[in-house]
């Protein structure tokens, strides 16, 4: 009996940890599917994902073959037209957003690593590190990031160098991420003190754990934001870079695309399919990131969550 008893009570507990798992997890896609500046822009940066990744079912269109001999304004055959060395430009546009993606999510992923490496570490073991780490983030800080990046860029096109956008993504990786390393370590020098970290510390828990297993996971919708903005910046830094020329100009990218197009006077010449669609992409994928941006502020900011009305998840509506 008292077996069957223990039995019994193991089950209502393992359920109900299991209910209260089920009830959080439920309340977060609540929150989140409730966000409608953070559906959207996770919406709209999918579909752009997806364009990339299914580029060659999109077009049957190589974007550097040449098909016709010049610019041709938007047809049946080509709906968004031809460029001046008649190459189909949806087909550059969809491709190109690989490239311009691939860079700007490379650079900003390694950012933020850089980012909780060195703003965690600096703010939790304090000291000498503290000290090191915290002069090379300021000397990073004080470095005029753009014009920096440009003249690395420069250097590193003019040395011949194959792969122009491994060499941007380094460059964008390092010029990026020291802003996010202060506030890391601004908000990690306020949580190492709180009890739940003193109690892990008592109970014998690694630094390493400590750091990374109690500290970060308070501070991911901070990540999660720095990471959104140095996304927008590297794709504003990478296009820019190309724009100029410092990027490979033989492939496809929006940076390229708008490269060519200011090289054959198309705003003079009124070929407007030649710099719009790039334009209004980047534009997009820049506001659809920042409305990503505005929804990680208000799900993670209590404040902010109070105003936002849960939609009833299908139980809420049997019930009703």
């Amino acid at each position: 009996m008292q077996v069957a008893n223990l039995n019994k009570n193991t089950n209502l507990e393992s359920s109900t940890i299991l209910d209260k798992a089920k009830s959080r997890r439920d309340s977060i896609v609540g929150v989140i599917t409730a966000n409608n500046k953070f559906s959207f822009g996770m919406g709209v940066v999918l579909l752009f994902a997806l364009i990339a990744i299914f580029a060659p079912l999109l077009t049957h269109y190589n974007p550097e073959a040449t098909l016709v001999v010049g610019a041709h304004p938007p047809s049946a055959a080509h709906i968004l037209g031809t460029t001046a060395q008649g190459q189909d430009v949806l087909a550059q546009l969809m491709y190109g957003a690989r490239i311009t993606l691939l860079v700007s999510f490379s650079a900003a992923t390694g950012s933020t690593l850089l980012q909780i490496l060195f703003g965690l570490s600096s703010a939790y073991f304090g000291g000498v590190v503290d000290d090191v780490l915290s002069m090379i983030i300021n000397i990073f800080l004080v470095l005029p990031g753009l014009p920096l990046t440009i003249v690395l860029a420069s250097l590193a096109s003019a040395s011949g160098v194959s792969n122009n956008e491994v060499i941007i993504t380094l460059v964008l990786l390092f010029t990026s991420w020291p802003y996010g390393a202060r506030v890391l370590r601004s908000q990690t020098l306020s949580l190492k003190e709180r009890e739940f970290v003193s109690a892990a510390r008592a109970s014998g828990e690694t630094s390493l754990r400590i750091v990374f297993a109690e500290i970060l996971p308070n501070e991911l919708a901070l990540v999660a934001s720095a990471f959104v903005t140095t996304f927008v910046y590297a794709i504003g830094t990478e296009v820019a870079l190309e724009f100029l020329g410092l990027g490979d100009v033989t492939k496809s990218s929006w940076g390229v695309m708008l490269y060519w197009a200011q090289n054959g006077s198309a705003l003079l010449t009124g070929k407007w399919w030649l710099f719009l669609p790039p334009g209004l992409c980047i534009a997009i994928l820049c506001a659809a990131l920042t409305f990503v941006n505005f929804g990680i502020d208000e799900l993670a900011n209590p404040r902010l969550r109070r105003d936002l009305k849960l939609k009833p998840n299908k139980k809420q509506k049997a019930v009703a």
